[in-house]
């Protein structure tokens, strides 16, 4: 169910969240999530930068294969940004008739994306590291190549925090995928100052083993990240959002049950559809205005759901085992009506 707007700022506000009997504040807090996750982003994208620019002059004259994949991980990690910003960019859209729900699955696919160049990376310093340790060569500039390793680890956890910290409050699933990609390039940062030390030690064979360490974190955070974008992308919420949602609606005065409730993210906000049973002696207006009423109750009360559709089902017909019966007998009704 629906509510009417009379003003041309009702009606686009309700193009910006369907389904929904949102407030203006409910429109104006989901547009300031895409805000500050795209001020996240550009802000991450100008850290990450700087940081990796100062390891990759360090390793042009050092020529440390562990510094090389912390560097070209920490690219890559920056570049992920790009894709992120499109997404919250195009989730900011209004649906259209094509469209319906909107732009915001778009921030999925900017998660696929984000775990193939997690994924990229991965190969790339595994590839590096490998051919360092076939053909051993000395590492110079250690002292530089240490203090780059730190640089790493405090631009990739700034990063990091700001990143999940951002993400976790918005929704954006892809976000925080992105700050775990980051904190775990700052502790592969961390590992390229044991390199250095190895490397002073006299192994000449510690930097590209450091390398291939890296290789495995990179691995390991491929995994988590991926897992988080494989549940976006199967529609998994957390049960304890679904437990949340049907106590709010049982709580909800008028409504004897709670017939059936689906709960999908759509980008970093969630959708919810509901049957609840009332009293099947209501009037239209009163069912309806208890459908309103859960469906603004919902939008308010659960953390991110900025959008509901609720049916409602009588008493004496709960759940919709009942509506394929109800519609033949009404069509067999209509058919024998002269």
């Amino acid at each position: 169910m629906h509510g009417h707007g009379d003003s041309h700022g009702h009606r686009l506000r309700h193009l910006l969240t369907p389904h929904s009997h949102d407030t203006a504040d409910k429109v104006d807090n989901a547009l300031e999530s895409s805000r500050d996750g795209l001020r996240a982003l550009w802000i991450s994208l100008a850290g990450l930068g700087v940081t990796a620019a100062l390891q990759a002059l360090i390793v042009a004259f050092s020529g440390s294969v562990a510094l090389l994949g912390d560097t070209v991980h920490n690219v890559a990690d920056a570049l992920t940004a790009v894709p992120l910003a499109i997404a919250f960019w195009l989730g900011r859209r209004a649906a259209t008739r094509a469209y319906t729900y909107g732009y915001g699955r778009a921030e999925d696919l900017a998660g696929v994306l984000i775990v193939a160049v997690i994924a990229a990376s991965a190969v790339t310093s595994a590839y590096f590291a490998v051919d360092r340790l076939l053909d051993p060569r000395t590492v110079t500039h250690l002292p530089w190549v240490a203090a780059a390793g730190l640089v790493g680890f405090a631009g990739n956890e700034v990063v990091a925090r700001y990143r999940i910290t951002v993400g976790r409050r918005i929704g954006s699933a892809a976000l925080v995928a992105d700050g775990l990609h980051a904190r775990t390039d700052g502790f592969t940062s961390l590992a390229v100052v044991l390199a250095a030390g190895g490397a002073w030690l006299g192994w000449d064979w510690a930097d590209p083993v450091v390398g291939l360490a890296i290789t495995a974190a990179i691995v390991l955070v491929l995994k988590d990240a991926a897992r988080e974008v494989y549940h976006r992308l199967m529609d998994r919420v957390d049960p304890t959002l679904v437990d949340q949602a049907e106590r709010e609606l049982q709580s909800i005065t008028g409504i004897r049950g709670v017939s059936g409730l689906r709960l999908r993210w759509i980008g970093h906000h969630l959708h919810a559809e509901a049957g609840i049973v009332v009293d099947a002696q209501l009037s239209l207006i009163a069912a309806h205005e208890i459908a309103a009423d859960a469906e603004h109750q919902l939008t308010h009360r659960v953390p991110r759901l900025t959008g509901a559709t609720v049916h409602v089902d009588p008493d004496s017909h709960p759940g919709d085992d009942h509506h394929s019966a109800l519609s033949h007998g009404r069509r067999e009704r209509l058919s024998a009506t002269p």
